[in-house]
């Protein structure tokens, strides 16, 4: 008898502080946390004493008498694991206190954006006594990426957001919504009127595929599709043509089949989800029956979750179809996969079913692997997209809309040094550093996406945030920040159009 943590793993590692017998691996500084899809209970450990799924801030811990038949596969997933790596250390996490030097007994810190990245590090820094947390989000409504990214029918993990509610109304930490760094106020001026600037904002400018016909008509960004229908405000006027039967969504990630499902599903799936209205109207009348998901690589090396591929093999009323002669992995992807036997082997599995799968219904989605796009045809808008095979021939699919989601990258900002090879701010430790020396430049941080690129779990951003935090207290301990030149209550003076958002 044990629990057995599912596909909603956040991984931000709340369980594994409140497990008594320290069962739940990988752990925040073991070898492979990092990258890590999800965290897991040793079955033949667990005592069941259920602390673990009382502390999930996104419900994905199930005592396993309980489980759906549609999570049964991870109790597997769960067992595998510790087959492979198995507990040699049971000593709990060490606990920490912050505290400010004696010689600086209040510090002032602005956070600019109020995404998990950003809301973590909020979260850290407002719990030291003496510290005032300025909170700064471009948007009217704070969350960022968990109300605007996250896939609609993903709702327990939305449900993050009420693990970070309470932070926002902390009453050391001020929130300045509809502010915008750039615009309304400078990074000098955040520096002038704080001891530290924590730059947050995430990294949301899309990557392109950089073929022939990108820019035609019904060739569009995954960043702007799932802004719609997620109903962000910058992407809620869109209209995307639905009219064709065939779409083709090219890029494996998590990103492409939360594409894929929004499109095939019966929008009876999507009503009672926060979708934006304007998107499941469209869905309603959406002629999209089949999606086609391209990837370059192999079944081996596919960017997606083990915990997503299994969705996506049980939804209802959708087939996920896959061809025989791409579904089997080749000598070198399974040398180069980097994946653990066992679960290599599950997700391969998953793909040959796929394989031999007979469509029931018209509403399917079908992978496609080793396939890099060529360019899109069509002389207005995409008529289809050309493919290049391994074997050097080509292959067209004839399709009216085009999504790609091949990632993200982040944008520059005055005032912060920006690597444009990699798309994010040049940083170690969070220490946002000089470009050319290396040097950290006093005052400025970064954590989550902008730091480390668009990669890793929302928990992920937990512990981004908590070493950002520790380089940022360990440099006022050692005398590194100046004084903010402003006093207090200030800034606020300056920006008359902010305002406290908390009514979202």
């Amino acid at each position: 008898m044990t629990f057995v943590i599912t596909r909603n793993c956040c991984s931000d590692a709340s369980c594994v502080a409140v497990c008594p017998v320290q069962c739940i691996h990988p752990r925040p500084g073991d070898g492979g946390f990092a990258n890590a899809e999800q965290l897991h209970i040793d079955p033949a450990s667990c005592i069941e004493c259920g602390a673990c799924a009382e502390e999930c801030p996104v419900n994905a811990i199930i005592h396993h008498a309980d489980l759906p038949a549609q999570l049964d596969g991870f109790r597997g997933i769960n067992s595998d694991y510790f087959a492979e790596h198995p507990i040699r250390d049971t000593t709990p996490p060490p606990l920490t206190r912050r505290r400010l030097p004696r010689g600086r007994p209040h510090l002032r810190v602005a956070v600019v954006g109020s995404g998990p990245a950003g809301l973590y590090a909020a979260g850290e820094l407002s719990e030291i006594r003496g510290v005032e947390v300025t909170l700064i989000e471009r948007m009217s409504v704070p969350y960022g990426l968990l109300r605007f990214g996250v896939a609609p029918d993903h709702g327990e993990t939305r449900r993050m957001s009420e693990r970070f509610a309470p932070i926002l109304r902390r009453p050391n930490v001020l929130c300045l919504f509809d502010t915008e760094v750039g615009r309304d106020v400078s990074i000098s001026e955040l520096r002038r009127h704080h001891d530290a600037v924590i730059w947050a904002g995430g990294a949301f400018a899309d990557r392109t595929l950089g073929v022939p016909g990108e820019d035609l008509s019904n060739s569009v960004s995954a960043r702007d599709f799932v802004g719609w229908y997620n109903g962000h405000p910058d992407f809620a006027d869109r209209e995307f043509d639905l009219s064709g039967r065939h779409a083709v969504v090219v890029g494996n990630g998590d990103v492409a089949l939360d594409i894929a499902r929004i499109l095939t599903r019966p929008t009876s799936a999507h009503q009672d989800t926060p979708i934006a209205p304007g998107a499941l109207r469209a869905l309603r009348a959406s002629s999209v029956e089949e999606v086609t998901v391209v990837a370059r690589r192999g079944p081996a090396s596919a960017a997606y979750s083990t915990a997503e591929l299994t969705a996506l093999a049980h939804l209802a009323q959708v087939d996920l179809l896959a061809l025989p002669d791409e579904a089997m992995a080749t000598e070198h992807e399974l040398t180069t996969a980097g994946r653990p036997p066992s679960d290599l082997l599950r997700r391969l599995t998953m793909v040959r079913e796929a394989a031999g799968r007979v469509p029931a219904g018209r509403r399917r989605i079908t992978l496609r692997y080793r396939l890099a796009p060529v360019r899109l045809a069509g002389e207005n808008a995409v008529t289809g997209i050309v493919l290049a095979r391994p074997d050097g021939g080509t292959e067209t699919i004839s399709t009216t809309l085009v999504i790609r989601a091949i990632g993200f990258r982040g944008r520059p900002l005055a005032g912060l040094p920006f690597d444009a090879a990699s798309g994010v701010v040049p940083s170690r430790a969070g220490r946002i550093t000089d470009p050319v020396t290396g040097d950290p430049l006093p005052g400025l941080y970064c954590t989550g996406w902008i730091r480390r690129g668009p990669r890793g779990r929302i928990g992920a951003n937990r512990f981004d945030a908590a070493e950002t935090v520790t380089s940022l207290m360990e440099d006022i301990a050692r005398g590194r920040l100046p004084y903010p030149a402003a006093p207090s209550g200030r800034l606020t003076e300056l920006l008359p159009g902010s305002r406290n958002g908390l009514d979202q």
